[in-house]
């Protein structure tokens, strides 16, 4: 934990940021929650498979790493420790993805209506423009080194092991481009190394930005009035 705080004018700023961000995620993952244990595509299912399900997407798993990441800046915009750095880089990395695949390839097929809608733009709109977008406003940086980029990228590779693995029980899968059963081995394994390789692109892209813009934890000069 460092020392130094950021200036005046900008710590309240950048605790009102984050603090409504993680607002924006807990109601609208919360409400996503409820609404798919209360109202599921598939009613045949149990409630253990339906929680399993819900929280095998890369949509909700980004954006509880997004919580979980900003709820301390909410208290010390300036906070900093060995497993945060790696919560805060693979959120970055999760939101963003998630942000971009469903702008570019998802939302032209999907219309949501009613509370899924508002659920549905907190998700994939708001919270990664937010996150992206204050990250680069208020940092905190410097913190993404080499080894936060290899930790991070674990979580990616895990959720990818996860969802292959109860996929040869269940057969079912969250997204097409994974799904074994409809695609094959051959096709879905090439689909999730370049998955991977994409992941490890914004990771590094995220290092090299974190390096470039301006350090947040240095304290500014003082003015002297008169």
């Amino acid at each position: 934990m460092t020392g130094t705080t950021p200036a005046v004018d900008r710590a309240p700023t950048a605790r009102l940021w984050w603090a409504a961000l993680a607002a924006v995620v807990a109601v609208s993952v919360g409400t996503e929650f409820v609404l798919h244990l209360v109202d599921p595509e598939d009613a045949s299912l149990g409630v253990v498979e339906r929680v399993v399900r819900f929280f095998s997407y890369f949509t909700v798993q980004s954006n509880l790493l997004v919580l979980a990441a900003v709820i301390p800046l909410v208290r010390n915009p300036l906070h900093d420790g060995p497993v945060w750095r790696v919560v805060r880089l693979a959120s970055l990395l999760g939101i963003t993805i998630t942000g971009i695949v469903y702008a570019v390839v998802l939302a032209p097929l999907y219309d949501p209506e009613g509370l899924k809608a508002w659920t549905n733009a907190g998700e994939h709109y708001v919270s990664p423009v937010m996150a992206v977008l204050g990250w680069l406003l208020f940092g905190p940086r410097p913190r993404i080194t080499t080894a936060v980029v290899g930790r991070a990228l674990l979580w990616p590779v895990a959720w990818i092991a996860w969802i292959l693995a109860q996929g040869t029980v269940t057969d079912w899968y969250p997204y097409d481009f994974m799904d074994v059963a409809a695609h094959g081995y051959a096709v879905a394994l090439r689909n999730l190394a370049f998955v991977v390789l994409l992941a490890l692109a914004f990771l590094l892209l995220f290092r090299f930005v974190d390096r470039r813009l301006p350090a947040t934890d240095a304290p500014e000069p003082l003015v002297h009035a008169g």
